[in-house]
C-alpha cells in the first residue's frame, strides 16, 4: 500500500504569497500519494474568495476556511481532522508554511526518511532564503540553562553551555535534532495518532516545539533531513521582523511550554533564570559602558504573562484533555 501525505498550509492575510506556496506543494507533490489543503484562518480580507479561485487549477489541492483564527496550530488541526478529500486518514502530515516553498522532491525525500526509519515520528528541512543563506530550522528543547544563556550573552557563557544553546546553528548533515521548525515538518500520523495533533492554547510561537517534545515523550525521534530544502521568506504573517515590541502572545506561549513541561515551579524558575542572564549581561555592559537594550518592556512583559500563567487554575490541553502540569517534566 502506498503512503499517503496531507501537505497542509496555513493562510492569514497573505493570500497571493499562499498561493505561490500552494503551486510550489502541488509540484513538490507530483509521484506522491495524497493531496494538498489549504486552509484560511477567517483572514476577513477576502483571501479565502481569492484562494479558492487560484487553487482551482491546481490538481489535488482544496481550500478550506477555519471560521476563526485560532493561531497556526488550530488552523492545522483544522485540515488534520478533515483528512484527504476522499475523507481517509492520511499517513503523514507534512505542514508547510505559506511563505515556504519546497524544492521538487522535498516532500517526497522526507517521506521516504521517515518510511525508512520507523523509531522516527518527524522530520524538518534544510531551510535557506531567497539569497540561498541557511537558516536555523533545527533546535534542541529550551531549558533553565537555555533560557540563562539566552540573554546572558557572552562568549565564555555560550561555550560553557554549549549542549544547552536552543538553536542548534546551520546544519549540514542528517541528524537526530530535539526539535524543528514548523516551516517545512513532516509527522507521522501514528504519532499524532498517540500524542494528539497541536495545542491550541499556543496561538503563535512553541507550538511545534510542544508537539515534538510530545512526540518525543511518546518514545519517537525527530530527525533532520539535510537532503531536503525550502526557500523560505520568514515572518511574512507574523511581522516579527518588524517588531517594536515582543507581542503578548508569544510571552503567554513560552509560559505555558514551560508550564507544560514542569508545572508552575518549572515556569518561575525558567523565569528567573532568563532575568538572572539579563542581569548579569547589564552587569557587564554597565561595567564596560556600553548600551544594554533590549526589546522595549520585555523584561516587565517577561515576568506579567509568567505571573498571568500561575495565576490560572489547572488548564485542560486542547490535544487530549490532560491537565498540563501532570507530570510532563522535561
Amino acid at each position: 500500500m502506498t503512503a499517503t501525505v496531507l501537505t497542509v498550509i496555513v493562510n492569514y492575510r497573505t493570500a497571493a504569497m499562499t498561493l505561490r506556496a500552494a503551486r510550489a506543494a502541488a509540484e513538490a507533490m507530483e509521484g506522491v500519494s495524497g493531496a494538498v489543503t489549504v486552509v484560511d484562518n477567517d483572514s476577513g480580507d477576502g483571501s479565502y474568495e481569492v484562494l479558492v479561485a487560484g487553487c482551482a487549477d491546481l490538481p489535488r489541492v482544496r481550500v478550506l476556511q477555519s471560521g476563526h483564527n485560532g493561531g497556526f496550530g488550530a488552523g492545522n488541526n483544522h485540515a488534520i481532522r478533515a483528512g484527504l478529500p476522499d475523507g481517509t486518514r492520511p499517513d503523514f502530515v507534512y505542514l508547510l508554511n505559506s511563505d515556504a516553498f519546497p524544492d521538487r522532491d522535498t516532500i517526497a525525500r522526507l517521506r521516504d526518511q521517515i518510511l525508512a526509519q520507523p523509531q522516527v515520528g518527524f522530520a524538518g528541512s534544510h531551510v535557506r532564503g531567497e539569497d540561498g543563506e541557511t537558516h536555523v530550522t533545527a533546535f534542541r528543547f529550551p531549558s533553565l540553562w537555555s533560557e540563562f544563556e539566552s540573554t546572558a550573552r557572552a562568549g565564555p557563557i555560550t561555550r560553557l553551555l554549549r549542549r544547552h544553546v536552543v538553536a542548534m546553528g546551520p546544519l549540514r548533515v542528517t541528524q537526530a535534532v530535539d526539535w524543528c521548525s514548523g516551516a517545512s515538518l513532516m509527522l507521522r500520523m501514528d504519532a499524532l495518532d498517540a500524542v494528539g495533533l497541536f495545542d491550541e492554547s499556543f496561538f503563535l510561537y512553541f507550538e511545534e516545539t510542544d508537539i515534538c517534545h510530545r512526540i518525543q515523550a511518546a518514545g519517537w525521534t525527530g530527525l533532520f533531513c539535510a537532503e531536503t530544502s525550502v526557500v523560505h521568506l520568514g515572518s511574512v504573517s507574523t511581522g516579527m521582523k518588524h517588531w517594536a515590541r515582543v507581542p503578548g502572545y508569544w510571552f503567554d506561549s513560552r509560559a505555558r511550554y514551560f508550564r507544560k513541561r514542569g508545572g508552575r515551579l518549572y515556569l518561575v524558575s525558567a523565569t528567573l533564570f532568563k532575568l538572572a542572564g539579563a542581569g548579569l549581561f547589564r552587569l557587564r555592559h554597565m561595567i564596560d559602558r556600553k548600551d544594554a537594550r533590549v526589546a522595549p518592556y520585555f523584561f516587565r512583559d517577561l515576568v506579567t504573562h509568567t505571573w498571568k500563567q500561575m495565576a490560572r487554575g489547572n488548564v485542560r490541553t486542547a490535544e487530549n484533555g490532560m491537565s498540563d502540569h501532570a507530570g510532563d517534566r522535561a
